[in-house]
């Protein structure tokens, strides 16, 4: 049929490229059926003969009408002003830290083609490492241009802490100092106070006022609150450290229990340290169900998991990734750091939560003020606010309470290293 009818061969091609249009390929067999009914049965097809002309007339004419209209949006919207107006907008600057790690490189392509600040916001990327991965660093930035991405203004590798946090809208810190063999949870400490002091004092000394700034690296609640210290004009409220991460493992263990996609699973907890000792809590957690929202232990209808195995997997799920792949999770570190941002830049969905390492101080659960602590939180505006007024029995006071006592004993030490 090509061959005779141009016009069908761009048709069809272009069901091929757009899955949206897949559809229509069950109808063009259907359309083969009814030909090849008419070359094998000439006596008793004169339905297929008229089926076949109606179908393959109606699809053409529809396929190509649809094409025309779309190309039509398309160029409507890209000579509209809003779209200039847009894509002329200032770029974000944005930070990421240990660029050259195995973290950032699933992270940036995420952040440059629109995933996290919009599909219409320019970027400017800076990329920040230690001077001897410079080298890769160099690398990764070549990566970066080969995609082509439009919304990627401007890539900036550097070494340099001035260069690198100046005039920034976003910091994703993302590089620290991993925990060694034989080496000591303190020395890890007083390690990273030296990394995130130096740091904060860079966002303080270079960085916009109003700089939102994501930690990941580990200890990264302490890490986040040691960075925070040491910017003091800068709004504690700015600050945040990643547990994401561990909601999104909460969810998805949740949402593969009952057989559902982990979109129909929502307002998971993860309380306290992004360690072995933080509280998946799933108390208030709703599971979409045959169009139902059902309480999480109803739709699960097994405690025993939820109180047990269920909290020591998202628990230790670091520690089996590591095990089996042996190197830490990247790729899913990767989109909760994207996760995380896109909902501090566009709000959270109305009746939703989301986990959050933030500072608690006012908080209305009883945790210890001058911490940073992950809490379920609202966004709006750029602004997170905790979810107050959430019910805790005495099985998850408890388990609160001893993740809050571990990240009161990491604050002391680091508190320690930081005035030194």
């Amino acid at each position: 049929m090509c061959k005779t009818n141009p016009a069908y061969c761009t048709v069809f091609g272009t069901i091929t490229d757009r899955t949206m249009r897949v559809s229509y390929t069950n109808i063009w067999y259907y359309c083969l059926w009814l030909k090849d009914l008419r070359l094998h049965f000439p006596r008793a097809t004169s339905f297929a003969a008229h089926a076949y002309k109606r179908f393959t007339g109606h699809l053409v004419t529809t396929l190509i009408s649809r094409n025309r209209g779309d190309l039509l949006l398309q160029e409507q919207w890209e000579n509209s002003p809003s779209y200039h107006t847009k894509m002329s907008a200032e770029p974000v600057r944005v930070l990421v830290t240990g660029a050259a790690g195995q973290i950032a490189y699933s992270l940036l392509f995420g952040i440059a083609k629109g995933d996290v600040f919009g599909k219409d916001q320019p970027i400017t990327l800076i990329l920040l490492d230690i001077t001897p991965m410079l080298p890769v660093l160099d690398g990764v930035v070549m990566e970066l241009q080969d995609c082509a991405l439009p919304l990627l203004r401007e890539v900036i590798p550097t070494d340099k802490e001035e260069v690198a946090f100046k005039d920034l809208d976003a910091a994703i810190l993302v590089g620290s100092m991993p925990r060694r063999e034989g080496m000591e949870r303190k020395d890890l400490l007083k390690a990273n106070v030296a990394i995130f002091k130096s740091q904060g004092a860079a966002l303080e000394k270079y960085a916009k006022k109003t700089v939102k700034v994501l930690v990941v690296g580990n200890p990264a609640n302490t890490n986040c609150l040691i960075a925070a210290k040491s910017a003091p004009s800068i709004p504690k409220e700015n600050f945040s450290c990643l547990t994401r991460l561990d909601h999104n493992r909460a969810r998805s263990q949740v949402a593969m229990r009952c057989g559902v996609p982990a979109t129909q699973v929502k307002n998971v907890i993860i309380w306290g340290n992004h360690s072995s000792t933080q509280y998946p809590d799933v108390h208030h957690c709703k599971v979409n169900m045959a169009g139902s929202d059902l309480a999480c232990f109803a739709a699960v209808k097994d405690d025993d998991w939820l109180k047990g195995a269920f909290i020591s997997t998202v628990q230790q799920r670091g520690a089996a990734v590591i095990a089996a792949r042996k190197l830490s999770s990247a790729m899913s570190a990767a989109k909760a750091i994207c996760d995380h941002m896109r909902d501090i830049w566009s709000g959270t969905p109305e009746g939703e939560f989301v986990s959050m390492g933030v500072y608690s101080s006012s908080n209305s659960y009883g945790v210890a003020e001058d911490l940073i602590y992950s809490f379920p939180v609202h966004i709006k505006d750029k602004q997170w606010k905790i979810v107050d007024g959430l019910a805790i029995n005495d099985f998850s006071r408890g388990k609160m309470d001893a993740t809050a006592a571990e990240l009161v004993e990491e604050r002391d030490t680091a508190v320690t290293f930081l005035s030194a």
